[in-house]
């Protein structure tokens, strides 16, 4: 279970420390923009990743002592590429029709601040050798590309993490993530709209803000550990 929720967290905290920040004008939109302008998205995803490894190298004691300081770990290496806006709207599916712009932004701090709430430890554990990167070849005209990753787990044995990005004004920003052939976008859509069909949105807000598990992390966690 350790070994399947740091790969969980590494790859869906990413997405979701993304909508800490206000969503910027023209995010998820294309127009105007190519992959030549903006260089390989396998090496965004590498140096983002080493950076974030870099910082917790150097300070993982202090991330032990006090996990709250991972926030602004997050927020300094992951933030600026991944499109988490885009994101909460594909997950909220037809719900993000029913909900104003702050209870968006609301839903997007919660889910983050569940994550963090109960991952947090596996991502300070994360180490260098546990990621593999592999290239990615992309059409300067290409408006979207999927990056393969792979981590290795404690017990030796790998899983395929998958990140899918698309092209905006500000570059490649990813907007899923895929593990094992599961996509994180679908699987909390599923979760999340079925709870705001049987008791409404407020209800969802209250479980994440409260540290509830998500429940689609929880079931993966569940049928893989």
């Amino acid at each position: 279970m350790r070994a399947l929720s740091t790969t969980i967290v590494c790859a869906w905290l990413t997405l979701a420390a993304a909508g800490a920040g206000p969503a910027r004008a023209g995010a998820g939109d294309p127009v105007g923009a190519n992959a030549a302008n903006f260089g390989d998205p396998a090496q965004l995803v590498q140096s983002s990743a080493e950076g974030l490894l870099k910082d917790l190298d150097a300070n993982r004691d202090a991330y032990r002592k006090d996990p709250k300081q991972l926030r602004q770990l997050v927020d300094k290496h992951l933030l600026a590429h991944f499109d988490m806006p885009y994101s909460a709207r594909l997950v909220l599916g037809i719900h993000n029709r029913d909900i104003t712009p702050e209870q968006r932004q609301r839903f997007i701090e919660a889910f983050e601040n569940s994550l963090l709430q109960n991952y947090g430890s596996a991502l300070i554990e994360f180490t260098a050798n546990r990621l593999k990167v592999f290239p990615s070849h992309v059409d300067p005209n290409e408006k979207s590309t999927t990056v393969r990753t792979e981590i290795r787990r404690d017990e030796g044995d790998t899983v395929q993490v998958d990140y899918t990005l698309h092209m905006t004004p500000e570059g490649w920003k990813a907007w899923d993530v895929v593990i094992q052939g599961i996509s994180y976008v679908k699987s909390f859509r599923d979760d999340v709209g079925a709870q705001i069909d049987q008791q409404g949105f407020e209800a969802v807000i209250e479980r994440l803000e409260k540290g509830g598990k998500p429940a689609a992390v929880g079931a993966q966690g569940a049928k893989k550990s």
